[in-house]
């Protein structure tokens, strides 16, 4: 089954320096319907104004992904870690057993991230930061692993979750296929562009969920960035 879940249809707030839409429950948007994913609880597709962020607040026993799609975040926490994530990069927060941390644009221009919640495979992992780089043609024409639960899968960023987070570029007409397996969920969103999924037209920054399928078939309408993932039901 693959759903396509439109943008204009996901929950929203704008808090004037934030400018927030959910792609399941969060905050104040409820819908029982859009409570997880499996391991994924929380996609926000967030725009964050120059000048402003997220003060210093705390969590525990989340993976908690960020994926910069324009701009940069700036990100300190409670074990010393800072660094600066900027578009097209990623960052791991492992809250484990507690941590405090903030982010913040601090840049002219606004940031737009996917704040991704995965739920871990356990309570009680010790807390953990990281960030790295992956050049967007590095993943022209293939899904690339930027986190992920798995040992094997080295070169991603580490998460204690039964998922794996992935992303690709593809150039307009360039197609790419994924074997899912019909056991397992995915999560993708359009970061931008537009694309066919199995024969079905998902456009920039919609949601799809897509379960009980075998593989999915991914064709470029336009030149397009994909983040998705795979997870365990």
């Amino acid at each position: 089954m693959i759903d396509v879940r439109p943008f204009a249809q996901l929950g929203h707030a704008n808090h004037g320096w934030l400018d927030a839409n959910y792609h399941f429950s969060f905050s104040r948007y409820y819908d029982p319907n859009r409570m997880n994913w499996g391991a994924l609880r929380v996609w926000n597709d967030d725009i964050i104004a120059p000048g402003t962020g997220f003060g210093t607040h705390p969590h525990d026993n989340m993976e908690i992904i960020t994926y910069v799609r324009q701009g940069a975040i700036a990100h300190e926490d409670s074990l010393g870690n800072k660094g600066r994530t900027l578009a097209g990069d990623v960052q791991v927060m492992s809250a484990g057993t507690g941590i405090r941390h903030s982010e913040h644009n601090l840049e002219d221009v606004p940031t737009h991230v996917f704040q991704i919640w995965i739920i871990p495979n356990k309570a009680g992992h010790v807390p953990s930061w990281g960030t790295r780089s992956f050049p967007k043609d590095g993943r022209a024409g293939r899904f690339v692993t930027l986190a992920s639960g798995y040992p094997d899968e080295s070169e991603a960023l580490p998460i204690h979750a039964d998922a794996r987070v992935l992303g690709a570029t593809l150039s307009k007409g360039e197609s790419l296929e994924y074997l899912l397996g019909t056991q397992r969920l995915a999560y993708l969103v359009l970061a931008k562009g537009a694309i066919e999924i199995n024969g079905k037209t998902v456009n920039e920054r919609d949601g799809v969920a897509i379960s009980e399928t075998e593989g999915l078939k991914i064709h470029a309408l336009e030149e397009s960035e994909i983040v998705m993932v795979d997870t365990a039901p």
